[in-house]
This record gives C-alpha cells, structure tokens and sequence, in this order.
C-alpha cells in the first residue's frame, strides 16, 4: 500500500480534460486504422503489393466480437506501450498537459501501467473517470494530474521549505 500525498490529490486532471485524452487517444487509434488503409491501398496500387490489403479485407469481413476484441487488443497495446515509454504521457495526454503519476508522487512501474492499462478492458470503465477517480487509476494507485499545477505546487513547496536555510557560500 502506497503512501497517498494530498498533493496530488489537489492537482488531479478535470473530467473534461480526461474525457479529452480520451477522445483524442481513441482519433489517434482510427487515424492508425485509416494510414493502415491508405498504404494497404497504395502499395496495391502502385506495386501490386497485395498483402496489406488482403489484411485490410479480411478485418473489414470479421464478425462484430472478433472486430471489438482486435481494436480493444490495439487499443491496451497503444496506452500501455505509449504511457510506459513516455513515463505517463499518452499523446492525448501531451496535448491537455496531463500525465499518471502514483498516488505517493512516484513515477509509475511497469506492473503499475500493466495494471491500469488491463483495468480498462473492464466493460464501462471508461466512463468511471467521471466519478472520484476512474478504476484503473484506483486499482493501480494511480492519478491523472495537471502537470503544469502540480509542479507550481512543489516548487513552491520546496522553496518555502528552502526559506531560512543558510546558504554556505
């Protein structure tokens, strides 16, 4: 059990602004999909490559499960890959500012990302954010904050600790 700082509490992400990673996240996901299309189609075009497109075609003819399986798969892969490589940040989360940290202040572990990021197959838990705190950050002890406000705040904290201090020139 981790120790929880009120800190970072204070400086959670808004709803809307997780709701905007999100969304962002989940474009990012069908922009994949689309380039994946669009080069399946030019390579068969112009070199008469039809692997790609013959891929394209059979994902296209899948039935509804085997579809909802392959994108939520595509999906895990893209946040955890992307959030354990970018310490936190997925590019939904660069654009609004925002980052995961752990509930202590610490930087999230593999097994922290894997948990959170598994967390999320559970079916409705992507709108549990619009609660206290989403699932996967509570079952992963972990917290979207506003980086821009949470580093205000502790530098703040660390000058007003640093006042009084004899400096030893």
């Amino acid at each position: 059990m981790r120790k929880y700082l009120v800190i970072v509490d204070r400086n959670r992400a808004e709803k809307l602004t997780r709701f905007a990673n999100f969304i962002i996240d989940r474009v990012v996901i069908s922009v994949f999909f689309l380039a994946l299309g669009f080069i399946a189609s030019l390579l068969y075009s112009l070199a008469n490559i039809d692997f790609l497109i013959n891929i394209v075609y059979k994902m296209s003819e899948m039935n509804r499960f085997l579809d909802i399986l392959i994108t939520s798969l595509i999906y895990f892969m893209y946040t955890f890959l992307i959030e354990y490589f970018t310490k936190g940040r997925s590019i939904g989360k660069y654009i609004t500012g925002t980052k995961v940290i752990c509930i202590d202040g610490t930087e999230p572990t593999f097994n922290d990302y894997l948990i959170r990021n598994i967390s999320r197959i559970v079916p409705f838990d992507t709108l549990s954010f619009f609660g206290e705190n989403g699932w996967h950050d509570k079952w992963s002890e972990t917290r979207v904050i506003n980086m821009k406000n949470y580093q205000a705040e502790i530098q703040a904290k660390s000058e007003i600790e640093d006042l009084g201090k004899k400096e030893i020139a």
